[in-house]
């Protein structure tokens, strides 16, 4: 049993690595071929030297990208099949006992290593692909001081999660997973909560929203789509990076619109205004409460499958590990589902990449029926061109993985619905 899930494991880990180089070359090509000329649905509004440098900047992206899914496959391999995680889970032992703290560790060090492999590639990403391409606004000192608070966040919401979710496999008996799952469910609901007002003012500075006239014409729009809100708010993105967007963040009536500077800084009032209502759409077509549903819903599943995993050895030893089966290894039963999941799961992106196109499209519609579809449009345009957002994505690589629609058929049908 233990050999035909590691033949299983192989043969899913070529196919996801597989694909991921297929669909980077498709994607690379396309965008080369194309770069030469500005699609004529964009050509009144785009110029060629944009059009050619979100080719050479998605190009950039997509290369990074597959080494990065290189060194990522031979990292799983080293820590699975080759015997990291055996290696570590032996040595923490051998330091700490198997207790709840040693199983901590054991997590821990993983994610430890998970991050130091990842480093160089957000340093390079950062510090010479968005630089490279006028992006970047971060120093290195900003980099490493988030770095550092990302970490110590990660700690103090992770660590006592982590704790809860071992000791309950280890004292909560057969169905353990149901009562992870609750605290699961309330850890996400907490930090839904608290990330508006403590986590996310840890990263960026959040003030009132000053324009009076703009204060104006979104408070209309909230009133005639019947929107509550704790207050809109403008985030320094400026600081960082040069990309503009929006968002909404928090939980029932503590809900907070958040614009980036950027954004304000490029788009018009009655742009600023579509791209709002686009936003509420998704709350208005309960896009958000289905995604946290299917999200608690898969968790549920998940866990599931760890609680019957956990008791069998070929688990284990299908992924390189001998577990000490007379004591706790609750930890590395953790640490290799939580490794492997991705891979089984990839084949999958497909599923959810339609489905979140469509709730773009239904935002789109949302907008479109309380404000300008114009304006939506010529909003996306400039986004599209101020983010370096490719207009001529390959059509297989944008249907794997672009969770929003393709620009041309995003714009030709709010062209089409306005007019």
């Amino acid at each position: 049993m233990a050999t035909a899930f590691t033949v299983l494991f192989v043969f899913f880990l070529l196919l996801m690595i597989g694909l991921k180089f297929w669909l980077a070359t498709r994607q690379i090509i396309h965008v080369a071929r194309h770069a030469g000329a500005v699609p004529a649905q964009f050509a009144s509004r785009v110029s060629l030297d944009a059009h050619r440098k979100a080719a050479a900047y998605t190009i950039a992206r997509q290369r990074l990208a597959m080494l990065e899914a290189a060194v990522g496959v031979a990292l799983l391999v080293t820590l699975t099949l080759l015997g990291g995680v055996q290696a570590l889970a032996t040595t923490v032992t051998v330091w700490m006992g198997s207790g709840l703290a040693a199983q901590v560790a054991i997590v821990a060090g993983v994610a430890v290593i998970l991050g130091a492999v990842d480093l160089p590639f957000e340093w390079y990403r950062q510090f010479r692909i968005e630089e490279k391409f006028g992006f970047n606004r971060m120093t290195p000192r900003l980099f490493l001081v988030d770095m550092l608070k990302s970490v110590l966040v990660a700690a103090a919401l992770g660590l006592p999660l982590l704790a809860l979710v071992l000791w309950l496999m280890d004292a909560a008996g057969a169905y353990w997973w149901l009562y992870a799952w609750a605290v699961w469910v309330g850890f996400n609901a907490l930090v839904l909560v608290l990330y508006p007002t403590v986590i996310a003012p840890l990263f960026n500075r959040f003030e009132p929203l000053a324009d009076g006239d703009l204060v104006a014409r979104i408070g209309a729009l909230l009133s005639r789509t019947g929107f509550s809100s704790r207050g809109v708010f403008v985030m320094d993105g400026s600081r960082r990076s040069a990309h503009g967007n929006a968002y909404f963040t928090g939980l029932g009536r503590a809900k907070r619109i958040v614009f980036f500077d950027t954004l304000l800084q490029r788009l018009q009032p009655s742009e600023i205004e579509a791209v709002l209502a686009h936003e509420l759409g998704h709350f208005k077509r309960r896009h958000i409460a289905k995604r946290l549903a299917f999200s608690f819903f898969s968790s549920l599943v998940f866990l599931a499958a760890l609680g019957w995993l956990a008791g069998t050895s070929w688990f284990y030893q299908g992924l390189g590990v001998t577990p000490a089966l007379d004591g706790t290894h609750n930890g590395v039963a953790l640490v290799l589902f939580m490794l492997v999941v991705p891979v089984f799961t990839f084949v999958l992106a497909p599923i959810a990449s339609r489905i979140s196109r469509k709730h773009e499209f239904e935002a789109d519609a949302f907008a479109v029926a309380h404000t300008s579809g114009d304006d939506l449009a010529s909003a996306l345009v400039k986004l599209y061109e101020d983010n370096a957002a490719t207009l001529t994505p390959d059509p297989v690589h944008s249907s794997f993985y672009d969770s929003h629609p393709p620009a041309a058929i995003r714009i030709a049908r709010l062209q089409a619905a306005a007019a």
